[in-house]
């Protein structure tokens, strides 16, 4: 399918043939879901932990005689219900992260680079190469575009005065095109795409 290519100037620069075994698929809910979950569960650092009855510091012996004492009998004064005592059933050290195969992470990729097409939210840029890394140059002709939240992915590396130019602009975020993924494609408004990122992603993806 072709599509309109613009210059950072906010004009058209020509047109741009993207692939429909890229851009073209039917959006699946399903797929997107998995790879979310996915993705998220693979974040989790899973270092959440509280002491177990064994854990706890505090004697071993009876902490008081069984009988005469009008109290309920007790063990040990580390167990859960002891002031003090264990935490029953508390978190503990774990991996979260859930197994996907690879297909299926690349499917969700090539769906979500879809579904950014069908909404009519892909831009492809000639390049993002600004002349120089002054934030407000840069600012104001990301305005012009009225882009929303965007997510301007490049080639392998990122511009450098690109790069520098656009870390402090509120609702812009960058990346090489290596470091594309299903969650932050979904979570912006809009999805920039480098002429060089269009290669390297069909590149990757195909």
């Amino acid at each position: 399918m072709k599509c309109d290519v613009v210059s950072l100037a906010n004009k058209k620069s020509g047109a741009i043939d993207l692939d429909d075994a890229v851009f073209g698929l039917e959006v699946r809910r399903d797929i997107l879901t998995r790879a979310v979950n996915w993705q998220l569960a693979k974040g989790r650092s899973g270092n959440h932990k509280t002491k177990q009855r064994s854990e706890v510091s505090g004697t071993k012996s009876k902490p008081f005689r069984q009988k005469g004492t009008g109290r309920a009998r007790q063990g040990t004064a580390r167990a859960p219900q002891m002031r003090g005592g264990g935490t029953a059933f508390g978190p503990h050290l774990r991996d979260h992260s859930i197994k996907l195969p690879k297909k299926v992470r690349k499917l969700a990729l090539k769906t979500a680079l879809s579904a950014k097409q069908a909404e009519g939210k892909l831009v492809v840029l000639d390049a993002a190469k600004p002349k120089s890394p002054k934030t407000g140059e840069l600012a104001k002709q990301i305005a012009a575009f009225d882009w929303g939240r965007a997510l301007v992915i490049d080639g392998k590396e990122v511009d450098d005065n690109f790069a520098r130019a656009a870390r402090n602009i509120v609702g812009v975020d960058v990346l090489p095109s290596h470091g594309a993924n299903v969650y932050d494609i979904l979570q912006r408004d809009t999805l920039v795409l480098t002429k060089d990122a269009v290669e390297q992603l069909v590149e990757r993806l195909k």
